[in-house]
């Protein structure tokens, strides 16, 4: 994903806000044990400080539930960090609150602030809008450096970033996305995945989506731990008490026929390791996978594996390992393990091998080893780097998205459910689209519940790629407007998007052009994205005046609002005499007044804005008629009603979506 980086801003005399992972092991005295997480992210503060930068720090520490727990603050990591940089590090009493505030406030430039564990606030693993608006209220500029969390959709991650104008990814979480996602993306071939895990873990019905990926991007996968003896046993062999699923059988089935299919070599352990009994390090022997004796149990591979691993990565130029190949905690189980770690860690020296390592038990077994230091990159997050690998959408990453323009224009498939679904009936429909609807960068989609909704709905999409809107907005901040709804309190109910100016709007509730524009203003404020929709009637269309009703529309929109870094909009072309009438404008019709549009946001704001804004389609678009309009160069989605209120259809379009290549 394409993000900015702490090298693009400009850090001097503002308060940074950086998110990082401090969630380091403690012993018995509350000494640290192991301070590489706070080494990690000396990079990103050190230029901060270096930059003149106000440095305000955040993290969680352990699992305090939402309650003050000493043992869990982070007052070791504020003496550890200020010893690193020899430079006083002041922890403040709360994450949160007018003290806080008055410190972060009176911060002169490289002073660096530690707030107290965030996860002190249930609030915080909640991903409450509140907290996250109280946390942002601290700094001008957020950065994010915690990987380790990324998948996680919690307050400080994901959601303080709409609070924000300039946001960016530290150093730590750049290294992540080049490393992981260049591997996933754009490998150097043959590219080899380590997929395995110790006795007690990664099981085949946990991995199926990532092992999937991997098969259409890999050339080799060596699989090991409970996945291998699943997969053993799929081909017949028997695995004698070791840890296997036996109900995942076709499931294993399924994995290989889909690597046969796709040339992908699978490698299963020619022998194991096997023990009496799980913890017992005495009884030990190797024995051919074939010939595993009944009462053993697999602790991890053999030699004649270990042989096999070096054999095959030896022309390899990628490697991706997450999983340590046997119960390496243990001394007498540690062997192969170790013995692997050394083989990666000499091809990486040696011929240029590049050696991903991914993250928690991986990454552990490598430091037990000795060898952490010998590899191209050691990721800080075991499920992070999972989820990222699988191809899903990680809500650190993406909220990090540059508002600037580069030209590029990704599918919307907005669904309008107008006024429509009961909130018990929006959390169900809510639930079954994020079970339908595919986890990915590739389309973005939105659904604009009514108000009543909304909050609900968000807390069940949360999670999910599924962004949230609203049908209308006030452009007043608050007072005695009864009924009406502004901007910030729907930003803090979970909405991204406010459509405003539709055309039931204009015809039944007295919307014009001016209230249109302080509707966006308002919006534009609170950093929401405004879906600005314009359109003719058909007695205008039939007088041929539909162009010089959509400018004056626009102009009227857009009026007197500057072009600005953060400027993003959305419009959304919808001929009136479409909706919910059943006609539909030809696709050529509706790219001629896409085209028509985007000349015009050329002539407003230059061509760069123009050709980086996306324009939908909103009248009456369906799975019938999708592929016609998406597949024209102006359309960029659509604004969808009743299609959006049918699970089956608003998938269809949105996959239909997903095909196409402009």
């Amino acid at each position: 994903m394409n993000t900015l980086t702490v090298d693009s801003l400009e850090l001097k005399g503002k308060k940074v806000l950086v998110r990082c992972d401090f969630n380091v092991p403690l012993d018995d005295d509350l000494k640290i044990r192991d301070d590489k997480r706070i080494v990690d992210a000396l990079p990103t503060i050190k230029k901060v400080i270096k930059d003149g930068g106000k440095l305000i720090l955040m993290s969680h520490f352990g699992r305090p539930k939402g309650q003050v727990v000493p043992e869990m603050s982070l007052k070791p990591v504020a003496e550890r960090l200020g010893e690193l940089i020899k430079k006083k590090v002041t922890l403040t009493p709360d994450c949160i609150g007018e003290e806080v505030k008055a410190i972060a406030d009176g911060m002169k430039d490289g002073d660096v602030v530690l707030l107290e564990n965030l996860r002190f606030h249930a609030e915080e693993e909640a991903g409450d809008e509140e907290f996250a608006a109280q946390l942002a209220e601290l700094g001008e500029v957020y950065l994010s450096d915690a990987f380790g969390v990324c998948h996680r959709a919690h307050a400080s991650v994901s959601i303080i970033a709409k609070y924000f104008t300039q946001v960016a990814s530290g150093y730590l979480l750049r290294n992540e996305i080049e490393y992981i996602g260049g591997a996933m993306k754009d490998p150097k071939r043959p590219l080899a995945t380590i997929l395995a895990g110790n006795l007690a873990g990664n099981k085949i019905s946990s991995k199926i989506d990532v092992i999937m990926k991997l098969i259409d991007i890999s050339d080799k996968i060596f699989i090991g731990g409970g996945i291998a003896n699943t997969m053993l046993l799929a081909q017949g062999i028997e695995v004698g008490k070791s840890l296997v699923e036996a109900d995942k059988v076709d499931v294993a089935l399924e994995i290989l026929k889909k690597a046969k299919e796709k040339g992908t070599k699978i490698l299963l352990p020619p022998d194991m390791l096997c023990g009496k009994e799980f913890k017992n390090e005495t009884e030990l022997k190797y024995c051919d996978t074939d010939k595993q004796d009944k009462e053993w149990i697999a602790m991890g591979i053999g030699p004649k594996t270990v042989q096999q691993y070096k054999d095959e990565l030896a022309d390899c130029k990628t490697v991706i390992w997450n999983g340590p190949m046997s119960v390496f905690e243990f001394p007498n189980f540690a062997k192969e393990t170790f013995e692997i770690a050394q083989v990666i860690a000499d091809y990486t020296k040696g011929s240029g091998l590049i050696s991903i390592i991914g993250g928690g038990d991986t990454a552990a077994a490598v430091k037990t080893a000795g060898l952490d230091g010998q590899y191209s990159h050691i990721s800080t997050g075991g499920g992070a780097a999972m989820e990222y690998m699988e191809g899903k959408k990680l809500p650190g990453i993406a909220c990090l998205s540059p508002k600037g323009f580069d030209g590029r224009r990704k599918f919307l498939i907005a669904g309008n459910w107008k006024m429509n679904k009961t909130p018990r009936e929006a959390i169900k429909f809510a639930k079954e689209l994020k079970k339908a609807m595919p986890n990915d960068d590739n389309v973005e989609i939105m659904a604009a519940p009514v108000f009543n909704s909304i909050y609900p709905v968000y807390q069940e999409l949360k999670k999910t790629h599924i962004d949230i809107g609203s049908q209308d907005v006030f452009w007043e901040t608050s007072g005695a407007f009864t009924g009406e709804v502004p901007a910030k309190m729907l930003k803090l109910t979970g909405v991204k998007y406010c459509i405003i100016g539709h055309s039931e709007r204009r015809q039944y509730f007295c919307e014009t052009d001016q209230t249109v524009n302080k509707k966006i203003r308002a919006v534009l404020k609170e950093g929401l994205v405004p879906v600005i929709c314009v359109g003719e009637k058909l007695e205008q269309r039939e007088a041929e005046i539909e162009k010089d009703v959509v400018k004056g529309q626009i102009k009227g929109a857009l009026s007197g609002i500057e072009i600005k870094d953060n400027l993003n909009i959305v419009i959304a072309y919808e001929p009136v005499w479409a909706i919910g009438t059943g006609k539909t404008a030809t696709p050529e019709q509706a790219q001629e007044m896409h085209e028509y549009i985007r000349e015009l946001l050329k002539g407003i704001y230059g061509e760069l804005f123009a050709a980086s804004t996306r324009i939908l389609y909103g009248g009456s678009l369906n799975a019938g008629n999708a592929k016609d309009l998406l597949s024209r160069k102006d359309i960029d989605g659509g604004l969808i009603g009743g299609a959006s209120l049918k699970k089956d259809d608003f998938k269809a379009i949105a996959d239909i979506a997903r095909g196409i290549e402009k």
